[in-house]
């Protein structure tokens, strides 16, 4: 039972569902803070105490393969799985081609993000998919959708990309202060090479065994909304370091081949690591990001749901109606969220 031969997503697997709160919640009024959300599950289920007994009973069922059980227990153990080889030159080379020939166009517009004097590399892009086809092919390939939906145990959803020629040198974290759902950890990304990535690039760090740890969000740091990250960078990125530290983490770098691919779990502490030669700059890559079907989804740093389960809110009427918010500057929407549901004011939607 191969997961990667088959050019159509199966159906009728154990995993062909939504995910289901055990509690539901109502999104109109809903505060974007894993406080405000019960602690109630279901967890995915390789994150739950019966996880290796569960993956021997699939097998022994035949609902998994060999090879499908190893991923989960590589999963379920590290918080982490490579495939090697996944995508193929022709395949990547169109997406990257596609890619710079939208730079070219204006199509996208890279920032500039100097990691030296005279780097002229451009910066990471968010969303290339949405703009550029075979970009989005890879983000909607079957079959890494079949390995996502494997690892979390339910129906994934391909949500966001991000682009870059180099490192990110962004430092640890854990993709659930991004990218946030109810109930918890129904989050995967993956990193795909798309050239041979040397060890002095600012290759991908990350620390296997960290997605056990207690989940760390602002709520447990006394963040306050942050849309200007400032906080981020002044009290999470020490807090993760500290964690790091504090566990004694073991600490890989992932150099891999061309059209190798990693995929990390929600909570996986993971980053980009520093530039060590700028005659190895160029290290391209594209990252996907995948949520569970039926989960909400919300970045708990802002406070903001995502796109994909927005709360309806009419941002001009609720400016018209409190012409004392508009006399802020505020962003209306972090407004209601901080101030407006508390105090009663309406979305207006």
């Amino acid at each position: 039972m191969a997961i990667f031969s088959s050019k159509k997503q199966v159906s009728g697997r154990f995993y062909d569902a939504s995910v289901v709160p055990e509690q539901a919640v109502e999104l109109r009024g809903q505060e974007f803070r894993s406080r405000s959300f019960p602690a109630k599950g279901p967890k995915p289920w390789l994150d739950r105490p019966d996880a290796a007994e569960q993956i021997d009973r699939r097998l022994s069922l035949g609902e998994i393969s060999e090879y499908e059980a190893s991923l989960c227990r590589q999963w379920e153990k590290s918080g982490y799985v490579i495939l090697d080889r996944f995508f193929g030159d022709e395949e990547l080379d169109q997406a990257w081609n596609s890619y710079e020939q939208g730079i070219k166009s204006g199509k996208v517009k890279p920032p500039h993000e100097p990691l030296f004097e005279g780097d002229t590399v451009h910066g990471r892009v968010l969303n290339p998919h949405m703009s550029l086809e075979p970009i989005n092919k890879l983000l909607m390939d079957v079959r890494m959708r079949e390995v996502v939906n494997l690892l979390l145990g339910v129906r994934a959803i391909p949500f966001q990309t991000i682009i870059g020629h180099k490192s990110s040198e962004q430092l640890q974290h854990s993709d659930s202060i991004h990218m946030s759902t109810y109930p918890q950890g129904y989050l995967v990304a993956n990193w795909i090479a798309f050239e041979d990535i040397h060890p002095d690039s600012g290759p991908l760090v990350y620390h296997p065994g960290s997605h056990k740890l207690p989940y760390l969000l602002p709520d447990d740091l006394g963040m306050p909304y942050d849309l200007t990250y400032s906080a981020y960078h002044g009290t999470y990125e020490p807090a993760v370091q500290k964690k790091i530290s504090d566990h004694s983490l073991e600490t890989k770098y992932f150099t891999p081949n061309k059209g190798d691919v990693l995929l990390w779990h929600a909570n996986l502490l993971h980053g980009g690591s520093k530039l060590k030669n700028p005659e190895h700059v160029s290290r391209k890559a594209l990252v996907c990001h995948f949520f569970a079907e039926g989960c909400v989804c919300y970045h708990d740093l802002t406070g903001m749901p995502a796109h994909i389960n927005p709360v309806p809110f009419n941002a001009p009427a609720y400016l018209q109606a409190y012409p004392e918010v508009a006399a802020t500057g505020m962003d209306p929407y972090l407004h209601y969220i901080q101030f407006g549901r508390r105090e009663g004011r309406s979305t207006y939607a």
